[in-house]
């Protein structure tokens, strides 16, 4: 290992679901000579923080165009930067490590915008502020590379999978289940594919705070609740996307409560449709790992117990876990995928994916704004 690759990092994570910052710091290591896998970490310590409700109402209108958007842009830049550089005094204050000893941060920004069919998307953050703040240099800008590179810039973790849990001989599916939901296949033989599946938590936590004015449903006992509308989950699962071969990604943009509602009758019980996005985030994941040894769950909808017991029960006879049994917490996955990254970047490593993306090439992912003097 080289002298720029020791040391730890922090991944920043802030998904679809618009619910948390996610922060893990994470130290990369050799992995022993007996292991099948070519990369090994230690976890040193993992933060989160809600998204206060001001901000995230704010991210959440800039999904669609607005009023003075580009000036909102920015002050909601600012704002999460300020809330990740928090996350990362969090890790700081558990880990004892002060800034000059964290080699950078891979931080993810929040999409607002995700249109790879007009070859762009838009992740807000304020890079140079987030560096200024904490002391540490901040890679970001991830995604733009991939784009320009006519690829779909998601998802982005295969390659970060295919590192840590690739085991020979065994065909293996790691599908996170964040607002949008996406998988990895490991083929056992080095071979690695991973697109969207559609839709996990994004539906199921807007329906719920329009119906029951939380954000989400907690363990999923709202949905629990309901019955599956047989003719309302074949109507979704009919949407072209689904039917559009990988490489392929989604967002916002797609699967909102507009989409929802231009698919319902008028006369479902609430509670009966929470049931059935529920089914439409199960058969949407079925369909991906019907080829695979075992299943393994990360994001965070691995929180909702009524989602994992249904995917288990579709997916069976293939056995399935979430990705703790591989040691690594599900709800860490995503923000060691973007220390991963950003220590990928440090390397020039081309950690861009085309099987998984569509572009035309490896890229080498991310831009660096460098820590100020110190």
């Amino acid at each position: 290992m080289t002298a720029l690759a020791r040391g730890p990092y922090i991944g920043l994570m802030s998904g679809t679901s618009l619910d948390a910052v996610d922060g893990l710091l994470v130290e990369f290591l050799e992995p022993p000579p007996q292991s099948n896998h070519c990369l090994s970490l230690k976890p040193l310590g993992f933060a989160s923080r809600e998204l206060n409700g001001a901000l995230r109402d704010q991210l959440f209108a800039l999904q669609t165009p607005g009023f003075d958007e580009i000036a909102r842009a920015a002050q909601a830049g600012n704002a999460l930067a300020d809330l990740y550089a928090a996350v990362v005094a969090d890790l700081q204050r558990q880990s004892g490590l002060p800034a000059r000893a964290i080699v950078a941060l891979g931080a993810h920004g929040q999409t607002v915008r995700h249109r790879p069919d007009q070859q762009y998307t838009v992740q807000l953050l304020a890079p140079a502020r987030l560096a200024e703040v904490t002391g540490i240099q901040v890679v970001a800008d991830l995604r733009s590379a991939d784009i320009a590179a006519g690829g779909q810039g998601a998802p982005l973790v295969p390659a970060f999978h295919a590192a840590l849990f690739t085991m020979p001989g065994r065909r293996r599916a790691i599908v996170n289940l964040g607002g949008i939901g996406n998988v990895t296949v490991l083929d056992g033989r080095g071979g690695v594919t991973g697109y969207d599946t559609g839709p996990a938590n994004v539906l199921l936590d807007a329906w719920c705070q329009r119906h029951q004015s939380k954000r989400f449903d907690a363990r999923g006992a709202w949905a629990g609740a309901g019955k599956i509308i047989p003719a309302l989950l074949e109507t979704l699962l009919g949407e072209p996307w689904f039917a559009t071969p990988p490489p392929r990604s989604t967002g916002r943009d797609l699967f909102n409560l507009l989409w929802l509602e231009a698919h319902l009758q008028g006369n479902e019980a609430p509670i009966d449709v929470q049931a059935t996005l529920l089914a439409l985030t199960v058969e949407s994941v079925r369909r991906t790992c019907i080829e695979v040894d075992e299943i393994y769950l990360c994001g965070g909808g691995t929180a909702n117990s009524a989602l994992v017991n249904a995917l288990a029960a579709a997916c069976a006879p293939i056995p399935l876990d979430l990705t703790d049994r591989l040691h690594l917490p599900a709800q860490a996955v995503e923000a060691a995928a973007f220390a991963w990254l950003a220590r990928e970047r440090l390397l020039l490593g081309r950690a861009g994916r085309p099987a998984v993306t569509g572009a035309r090439g490896e890229r080498v992912l991310g831009a660096v704004w460098p820590a100020p003097p110190r």
